[in-house]
């Protein structure tokens, strides 16, 4: 039987490719959604080494501490889902989904979804699983028949901000940031989903839009 579970929105980051890199941050968010497992960190979209290829990164539960990721893990009532829009209408035109069972990170897509907005159910079939990697192992990858490769597991967070020398900007205490500043963000960890896909799957042949949200189970 098809899993089909109804969601609510409650975060988003937005990003716009046309290739190349780019990224959306969301760093130390709302109260509603502050350390719950639906706080949003990082969306980030850039060619694989593949060309042929987009690789998708979602992070999420940022400024996790070393001593305190172990014991994190991803939500199995929360739905990760990575939305694409191939004809500018900031409507999703196909979406990437991925869902935790288990030890198992399930990911679904890229398909068109049957919903659209604030509210989504799981799509279709699985494409892809991978066995979440435990914090301080060795990543563990998985692929599909259909060349979609996945990795789910606590990272290093990748994104550089100096938090404090933009504290002083604002204050008028400083003219500008520094180079490199100081990274605010250096030795804290966040729950990230890779999902590396084949771009003739995404039915889109020129600019996309892409934007991630979590939603949790209702």
């Amino acid at each position: 039987m098809k899993q089909k579970k109804l969601v609510l929105i409650v975060g988003v980051a937005i990003a716009t490719t046309i290739g190349g890199f780019l990224l959306a941050s969301d760093h130390i968010d709302a109260p509603a959604v502050k350390n719950q497992t639906t706080d949003i960190t990082d969306l980030y979209v850039f060619n694989g080494a593949d060309t042929n290829n987009l690789v998708f990164v979602a992070n999420t539960q940022g400024l996790l501490a070393p001593a305190s990721t172990a014991a994190a893990a991803f939500d199995p009532n929360t739905l990760i889902q990575i939305n694409i829009d191939n004809n500018g209408d900031n409507v999703e035109d196909e979406v990437i989904q991925a869902i935790y069972s288990g030890t198992t990170m399930n990911f679904y897509g890229p398909v068109k979804p049957s919903m659209t907005g604030i509210r989504s159910k799981i799509e279709g079939a699985v494409t892809a699983s991978v066995a979440v990697t435990a914090y301080g192992a060795a990543p563990v990858t998985a692929g599909s028949a259909s060349g979609i490769k996945v990795f789910a597991g606590a990272r290093d967070d990748p994104f550089f901000f100096d938090l404090d020398q933009y504290h002083a900007i604002l204050a008028g205490k400083a003219p500008g940031f520094n180079n490199p500043g100081k990274d605010a963000f250096a030795g804290t960890n966040v729950m990230s989903v890779v999902v590396e896909v084949p771009k003739k799957l995404l039915n889109s042949t020129g600019k996309i839009n892409v934007w991630l949200t979590t939603k949790k189970k209702v």
